[in-house]
């Protein structure tokens, strides 16, 4: 087994090779820079990483590992659209840098380019691959449109936030290990587990997200910080902010969010105010423990090795603890 570092060192080395010049310039330059804009590559990492936990050499996954980070680069692309976010990874984003038509075009065809990289399997790994692949991108497409819907409502519970964040985000970070379990020819119970083990974390990479969005610090986090606030969202912080306020506090967040006259810093300051005063800052830094432990309770059911469960213990730790 090797660390993470040695996993994201050779796939940003197999990256290289598969972002070449290309014609029109216009449609692959923007799908060039998005993929080397950096970011921690997570979830190729967990393919490589769990196709050795289940016994098989990592390069045979690192088209699969490619298809996972193609595909999250895309949904990148059109999210910063609909979002209309400035910044991804502390440098322009696509539709910013070149312009609407050429952000939803080039997004288009990464999807389309994710879906390639699975032909380079055999028949049968190839079909489990694209089988879970459209489920999944159909799941963070329907993760995707609840966001958009969330942020006209003011009844979004705790339940419906909680199931959006794992459509949008939890189940491809599940279906990225489950990948690597397939292509390692893991058994189909092994699959499924590891498949829940990573969306248990997926779930705790979110809510830690939220609070990074909140309380991160700008040159390490790489988005506009406060930007969940500005843009309405419904994030965990403040649902449990709605739930554990004083009515008050409860009051005073709502009034807030709905002031068009207070400055985008002065609106930013005072709800990360409600969400310490209110105990959500802490109740979000226990959920994302909680979830992180339920990827454990998982993790043990596995038939691996005691070391390789290690492994994919400290993985899950390091997620718990991130601050970028």
């Amino acid at each position: 087994m090797q660390n993470i570092e040695a996993y994201q060192k050779s796939f940003i080395s197999y990256l290289e090779d598969f972002t070449v010049d290309k014609e029109p310039k216009n449609l692959y330059e923007p799908i060039n820079y998005i993929l080397k804009l950096g970011g921690k590559r997570l979830r190729p990492v967990l393919t490589l990483m769990t196709t050795e936990v289940f016994g098989e050499n990592s390069n045979v996954a690192m088209d699969a590992a490619l298809s996972v980070e193609v595909f999250h680069n895309f949904s990148l692309v059109h999210d910063d659209i609909m979002d209309d976010a400035p910044l991804r990874r502390g440098k322009e984003t696509v539709h910013e840098k070149w312009d609407l038509n050429t952000g939803i075009l080039s997004g288009d065809a990464m999807l389309i380019m994710a879906y390639q990289l699975f032909e380079n399997y055999e028949a049968e790994i190839f079909q489990a691959l694209a089988k879970l692949f459209s489920k999944t991108a159909l799941e963070v497409c329907e993760g995707q449109q609840y966001d958009v819907d969330f942020e006209t409502r003011d009844d979004v519970t705790i339940p419906e936030y909680l199931k959006m964040i794992e459509y949008k985000t939890a189940v491809l970070v599940g279906a990225a290990m489950k990948m690597g379990a397939i292509v390692a020819k893991a058994s189909n119970e092994d699959q499924n587990s590891i498949y829940d083990f990573g969306r248990y974390l997926g779930i705790a990479f979110q809510l830690q997200d939220d609070y990074l969005d909140a309380f991160g610090n700008p040159e390490t986090f790489g988005k506009q910080v406060g930007g969940d606030i500005l843009e309405n969202k419904k994030t965990y912080l403040y649902l449990k902010t709605k739930e554990l306020g004083s009515p008050t506090e409860q009051s005073s967040l709502l009034k807030t969010i709905s002031d068009d006259v207070i400055s985008d810093q002065d609106k930013v300051e005072n709800i990360k105010e409600l969400f310490h005063s209110s105990g959500a800052s802490e109740a979000t830094q226990e959920a994302v423990k909680d979830y992180t432990n339920k990827a454990f309770v998982v993790l043990e059911t596995l038939n691996i090795s005691n070391d390789k469960k290690e492994l994919l213990r400290l993985f899950g730790e390091q997620l718990m603890n991130r601050r970028v």
